[in-house]
């Protein structure tokens, strides 16, 4: 009896040491003999276990190998793209910021050029107040939509910065994370897109006012033979001034009209945005089609009782009659032809949404990327500046535009318009096109 008790206390000193291949070899029977069963079954359990460990150890130390070999990845990135990005936990304080932030903005305490310094941080403490009234509602539709854009004009050490602002939520799951804000600098690009849009201004003004041009000159130019002649005018010859006069004074109200047209976005009025209801707008909008629209359904799904928006209303009116306009041209030749408006306050209660749907022919992915574009049409009339318009005029508005695919035909027109806060006032970073 005594010799596998023995050998069970010198199994439990080596397993103590570390040596869990130890086993007993001691036959015993009875109730020593299933102890000393049960002793090798446990000593090969703790092995198999040790070997499992082991191994879970080595995977783990791999997989965090790999992670922070993929971390210094994503911040070379980070580190080594021009643009400026700032991440956000849900709490909005600041996780990660890359050099290019710094270099753009140079917020205060950031003067040794260390990005971590910012970290923990909130906005409130390295963006101005002015800042955060152009980003806040961003957030907020970030939030709505997954992912916005917007271009900003920021004061940075008295100069006035154009950046395109980008807010992407973090989720998983359905719970938000936080937020990855990325600021692109467009001020070198805004200057040369001005010189080619000056450029592209004059060749086609060039180009459309020397259509009517011919017929001035060959006008003048035979007015000038009958003069020439100096014979008493008779009726052929006062018939054909008279035919020249007419032709001269066309011509020159088809250059006044181009030249309006193509001034229209230089020229174009600020907006002064005020407190207004926004379904009057919509209202006063249609009642300038009546009878206009021929065949075509018009519906409206205007909610109550919204609050009143920031909109001057003659610009908004402005862009809504174009954009009704665009929905009619758009549906020539549909076998079912529906304009559909609808007005609704957004989820979070800071901003009106208000749709503009046809039942038209739709837009391609190719045309969502170019219809705001000035010069650039799908209409077989007009110049192209329509929606440039209504773009200058939405966001003059501090709101947004985009264009879906409507269901089951058609497209629509998404517009947002800030609600009336309680102390309205003007903004120091204005949103322009």
């Amino acid at each position: 009896m005594t010799r596998p008790v023995v050998a069970l206390a010198e199994a439990m000193q080596e397993i103590s040491r570390g040596r869990l291949d130890y086993r007993v070899e001691v036959r015993a029977a009875d109730e020593i003999g299933d102890l000393v069963q049960s002793f090798n079954r446990m000593a090969e359990e703790l092995e198999s276990s040790r070997r499992q460990i082991e191994t879970s150890s080595h995977e783990l130390s791999a997989a965090n190998v790999a992670l922070e070999q993929r971390r210094r990845h994503i911040e070379t990135i980070l580190e080594s793209i021009p643009n400026a990005v700032l991440s956000l936990n849900a709490e909005r304080r600041i996780t990660h910021v890359n050099h290019a932030l710094l270099r753009l903005f140079h917020p205060a305490g950031t003067e040794s050029g260390a990005p971590d310094v910012l970290i923990g941080s909130t906005l409130n403490e390295v963006f101005s107040a002015e800042v955060l009234e152009g980003l806040e509602p961003l957030l907020r539709r970030a939030d709505r939509m997954g992912t916005t854009t917007t271009q900003m004009e920021i004061a940075v050490e008295h100069l006035a910065l154009n950046v395109a602002v980008t807010v992407a939520t973090l989720k998983h799951d359905g719970q938000g994370l936080g937020y990855v804000l990325v600021f692109e600098d467009l001020s070198e690009l805004l200057r040369a897109q001005k010189q080619a849009a000056w450029r592209e201004v004059a060749r086609r003004v060039a180009h459309e006012i020397k259509n009517p041009l011919t017929p001035i000159a060959l006008s003048a130019e035979r007015i000038r033979r009958h003069l020439e002649r100096g014979t008493p005018l008779d009726a052929a010859a006062s018939e054909v001034l008279h035919s020249c006069a007419e032709t001269i004074a066309g011509a020159v109200e088809t250059v006044r009209s181009l030249v309006d047209e193509f001034a229209t976005l230089a020229r174009f009025p600020t907006a002064q945005p005020r407190p207004a209801n926004i379904n009057s707008i919509v209202e006063s909008t249609l009642a300038m089609f009546n009878g206009r629209l021929e065949n075509i359904r018009v519906r409206t799904h205007l909610a109550p009782d919204l609050p009143d928006v920031m909109a001057d209303p003659e610009a908004v009116r402005r862009a809504l009659a174009n954009l009704v306009d665009n929905a009619a041209e758009a549906m020539q030749g549909a076998a079912f032809r529906e304009i559909q408006i609808s007005t609704a306050l957004v989820a979070s209660r800071d901003a009106i949404e208000l749709i503009i749907a046809d039942t038209g022919h739709g837009v391609t992915q190719e045309l969502k990327e170019r219809l705001f574009l000035p010069y650039f049409s799908t209409k077989k009339r007009g110049t192209g500046l329509g929606l440039a318009i209504v773009s200058r005029i939405i966001e003059d508005h501090h709101g947004s535009i985009r264009v879906e695919e409507n269901q089951p035909v058609g497209a629509r027109f998404v517009v947002e318009l800030p609600v009336v806060t309680e102390t309205v006032s003007t903004p120091a970073i204005s949103q322009h096109a």
